[in-house]
């Protein structure tokens, strides 16, 4: 199975920013990477009026659309789905698969945490494998400055990917 880590944080922490930084590094390196986002408040990709669109109206369970450059997947659901029900789709595509979000899930997570923000953490000690922050925290986890972004893909490749 894939490996799946959680980069989690406070809102305005700058997940978004520091997992785009982390993306760009493991391609740089050659890993293959997903990254599933969970939304939990719901989101529409479809543009009503278009052919996506009109099937999933007309009531088709998935549609799916394809070009020579992408693919992409919409399917009805009837459960908010956890990170290993989605990597059933990406298995054997990718070398790790990295969530933003699913703070509350089981995976091991990156939490990512600016003074600015909050000076406590989400997450206990035992559910992170590395903070990524621009204080200290006295805890017996890898801990990165919020640039250090070669520092976590290293970490990863040697505990997660064992590269």
């Amino acid at each position: 199975m894939v490996p799946i880590i959680s980069v989690v944080g406070k809102s305005g922490a700058g997940k978004t920013t520091f997992l785009e930084k982390l993306v760009r590094e493991l391609k740089r390196r050659g890993i293959r990477v997903a990254v599933i986002k969970h939304d939990t408040h719901g989101f529409d990709i479809d543009k009503p009026g278009k052919d996506t669109w009109r099937m999933a109206q007309a009531g088709s369970d998935a549609v799916v659309i394809s070009s020579p450059f992408k693919m992409a997947l919409i399917k009805t659901v009837d459960h908010d789905m956890t990170p290993d029900e989605i990597a059933v789709y990406l298995d054997g595509d990718v070398d790790i698969i990295l969530t933003e979000g699913y703070k509350r899930g089981d995976k091991p997570k990156i939490e990512v945490s600016r003074s600015e923000v909050s000076h406590e953490l989400l997450c206990s000690e035992e559910e992170l494998v590395a903070l990524v922050t621009d204080q200290q925290f006295n805890m017996a986890v890898p801990q990165f400055g919020l640039d250090d972004v070669a520092g976590v893909a290293s970490l990863l490749e040697r505990h997660i990917l064992h590269r």
